[in-house]
C-alpha cells in the first residue's frame, strides 16, 4: 500500500515523505474521520519522532493539494477524511461518531441566480443520533416520564 500512496501523493504534487505517507495511509484505512490528536496518538508508537505539529502541517498539505478533506462538522474538533469523492457526512449528537453518507446530487441545487459565484467546494452535514444513542435517548426519556 505505501507504494500506491507514494504515487498518489506524487500525483497530487506532494513530496511523499515518510510522515506524509503514514498520515495518508492512516486516513485511507481508518474511516472514523479522525482528529489531529487521534492521528498523532495512533501513529506515535510506530513513528516516535512524530510531533503534533508535523501531523497538523501534513494534514494542511494534504488538504491544500486535494488529497484529503477537512471537516468542520464537529464544533469542538476539526476532522479529516481520506475519501475525497463527493459524499455527505452524518455526526451523532450523542457519541460524536462521524459516518459517510451516500453521495447526493448536489448539482440539483439551483445556483443560477448567483452568477458571480465560483463554487470550489461543497460540504453537506447531517446531525442526529446513531441507532445506539437514539435507543439510549428513548430509554432516558421513558425513565424521566415515570
Amino acid at each position: 500500500m505505501p507504494v500506491k500512496i507514494k504515487a498518489y501523493l506524487q500525483e497530487k504534487g506532494i513530496n511523499p515523505s515518510m510522515q506524509r505517507v503514514a498520515v495518508m495511509h492512516y486516513l485511507l484505512n481508518n474511516f472514523t474521520h479522525p482528529t489531529v490528536d487521534e492521528i498523532h496518538s495512533n501513529l506515535s508508537d510506530s513513528i516516535p519522532t512524530l510531533s503534533k505539529t508535523t501531523v497538523y502541517n501534513t494534514l494542511k498539505v494534504l488538504v491544500d493539494n486535494g488529497a484529503a478533506l477537512q471537516l468542520t462538522i464537529d464544533e469542538k474538533n476539526t476532522r479529516y477524511d481520506g475519501n475525497i469523492t463527493p459524499h455527505a457526512h452524518f455526526i451523532c449528537l450523542g457519541c460524536g461518531c462521524v459516518h459517510d453518507v451516500e453521495p447526493i446530487k448536489l448539482d440539483e441545487v439551483s445556483l443560477s441566480m448567483y452568477k458571480n459565484l465560483r463554487i470550489t467546494e461543497t460540504q453537506v452535514y447531517y446531525k442526529g443520533f446513531c441507532e445506539k444513542c437514539y435507543q439510549e435517548k428513548l430509554l432516558k426519556e421513558a425513565e424521566n416520564k415515570k
